[in-house]
């Protein structure tokens, strides 16, 4: 542990950053997950649904800076295609 207090200071910051972080991470690949069996479900309406929700905690990751933003637009892309392809 730190004798400095503003080094103190720190360590807290960065472990409560730390743990908001981790939550949205884990909120983001949840959403995602949803949005997955959904699909593998075929159940078209839950699939759209899921994809709103899950496409707009992306987004949010990606404003917060827990992923890049080119890797939003990926799992984006990909979340769009599977869904198109389950229209058909």
């Amino acid at each position: 542990m730190p004798n400095i207090k503003s080094a103190k200071k720190r360590v807290l910051v960065a472990r409560e950053r730390n743990a908001r972080n981790k939550a949205a991470r884990s909120k983001m690949r949840t959403m995602i997950k949803k949005f997955e069996l959904a699909v593998a479900e075929g159940n078209r309406a839950a699939a759209e649904s899921a994809y709103k929700v899950a496409v707009k905690t992306v987004d949010s990751a990606a404003a917060k800076g827990l992923i890049h933003k080119n890797n939003a637009a990926n799992k984006k892309s990909k979340m769009t295609r599977k869904l198109n392809a389950l229209a058909q």
